[in-house]
């Protein structure tokens, strides 16, 4: 081999091992369906609020849980208990990984949603679902916080009322970092392909 060919060789030994390298990151990096919100500060990064039976959370109490959050309230008639039906379907596929997935529901209408109904309420989905029940401004706070929106819409009858609310989940890694947002309506396989990367350490 003449010096020319033997320098083609080596320039073109590093360009494979480079693409080699390329391609391997490339493949290692977790292939979401969800919107990839790693890295972000936009978004909440924690809460503080009372669960359902009474006892104040944060992150730092699922250390090693993927936790998925979701804004609803109790007399949500479609989205609320169709998401939450979704999510107790994603548990189930996950089969014993499911162990490694906590669901919250966070409430936007502390006025109706007590400890008790909220206790009744989840229990219909899966006993493990927490819900977080705070003040009004406990609740605003955390609302803007992961950039939520809601508002009362008042009924047609003296004293009825529904809420207008974002619908998606915000899903934390077992580190406790944001990681994705899952737009309402995703399909059950799919989000449970994305929780389960998570699970997994991607």
């Amino acid at each position: 081999m003449n010096k020319r060919n033997a320098l083609r060789w080596l320039a073109g030994s590093a360009m494979l091992a480079s693409t080699a390298g390329f391609l391997t990151a490339c493949k290692s990096k977790a292939d979401f369906n969800a919107i990839d919100l790693t890295g972000s500060k936009e978004y909440g990064q924690d809460f503080s609020m009372p669960d359902q039976h009474g006892q104040r959370r944060s992150m730092a109490d699922f250390k090693g849980k993927v936790v998925l959050v979701f804004f609803g309230f109790t007399q949500c008639p479609d989205v609320c208990p169709t998401t939450l039906g979704d999510l107790a379907a994603v548990k189930q596929k996950l089969g014993a990984k499911g162990e490694k997935l906590q669901v919250i529901f966070a409430s936007v209408d502390p006025a109706r949603d007590t400890p008790e109904i909220l206790q009744a309420y989840l229990a219909n989905f899966d006993p493990s679902f927490l819900a977080l029940r705070g003040s009004d401004e406990e609740t605003a706070k955390m609302a803007k916080d992961f950039k939520v929106y809601y508002k009362r819409v008042e009924g047609q009858t003296p004293g009825s009322y529904t809420m207008d609310h974002t619908a998606g989940d915000y899903i934390f890694d077992p580190e406790g970092r944001l990681r994705l947002y899952s737009r309402y309506g995703t399909p059950v396989d799919t989000l449970a392909k994305d929780i389960e990367q998570l699970i997994d350490g991607a």
